[in-house]
């Protein structure tokens, strides 16, 4: 993979959530010198995933929380590590809030982890490790524990002098500001964005979500080269969502899509 100094994002699915008509739940393929991190796997992603990457080629996954809608499809991606025709020659690694196995393991099968049903498959496929900062691959990466109501990371990835932060789900959040201090491009929660144009703070509700408006004031108090909001639920509008945004940031405000790809 060639034909940049930084890195490559591509949507995968951006629906808040649950998957929406024309996308599904969250997940986003970051690449640099040809190195693939997959932030999140949500409801749905893992078909259209397959478009742009295959699951033996994905070097590391991050998921930001263990809400169906941003992990669920890692047990589509078990099930062709497992049973595909391509295999890896090591685990896949996948960084994860703690007691994302057993979480996963029972969403897929009761029965999947414990070892007196014949070994853990999860552990046969996937290397579990908690958010720490340090370096991933080309990348060099940090985490930043936000404001949801579960256990929930923020990541920023920095390569080739470009810097790419992804918050996961978060309402009002200093740390997410802190830790996208500076970076090119803030990919930020707005699932608080209403359908109908001026819908501001009084749309989110409490502790969960960011309206488009407060990802735009967290993204300007960052000092963000842009922002692309994304996780607006389907019955949201993801125009209007990035309208809002630029009612507090000067900057350039995207809307995420799936199968958009931004190179930073």
């Amino acid at each position: 993979m060639t034909g940049w100094a930084g890195l490559r994002l591509t949507v995968v699915g951006c629906s808040g959530s649950v998957p929406g008509p024309d996308s599904p739940a969250s997940s986003y393929l970051v690449e640099a010198d040809g190195f693939r991190v997959l932030l999140d796997l949500g409801s749905g992603a893992f078909g259209p995933l397959q478009r742009h990457v295959a699951a033996h080629q994905l070097d590391a996954i991050v998921l930001s929380h263990l809400h169906p809608d941003h992990c669920l499809d890692l047990t589509a991606c078990l099930v062709a590590l497992r049973h595909g025709p391509a295999r890896r020659a090591s685990r896949l690694p996948v960084i994860a809030p703690a007691g994302a196995r057993e979480r996963l393991a029972a969403a897929y099968e009761p029965t999947a982890w414990a070892p007196a049903a014949g070994g853990d498959k999860w552990a046969e496929v996937f290397e579990f490790a908690v958010p720490r900062d340090g370096e991933l691959g080309p990348f060099t990466v940090s985490f930043a524990r936000m404001n949801h109501p579960v256990p929930t990371y923020a990541v920023r990835l920095s390569h080739g002098g470009a810097t790419l932060v992804y918050s996961g789900d978060t309402a009002a959040s200093d740390e997410l500001v802190a830790l996208a201090a500076g970076a090119d491009l803030l990919l930020c929660d707005a699932a608080g964005a209403g359908d109908e144009v001026g819908a501001g703070d009084e749309a989110a509700p409490a502790g969960l979500h960011l309206t488009a408006r407060q990802a735009g004031e967290h993204a300007a108090r960052a000092g963000a080269g842009r922002l692309m909001v994304t996780h607006v639920p389907p019955w949201g509008s993801r125009g209007h969502a990035a309208a809002e945004a630029s009612t507090a940031f000067a900057g350039p405000v995207l809307a995420a899509q799936p199968g958009m790809i931004i190179t930073l």
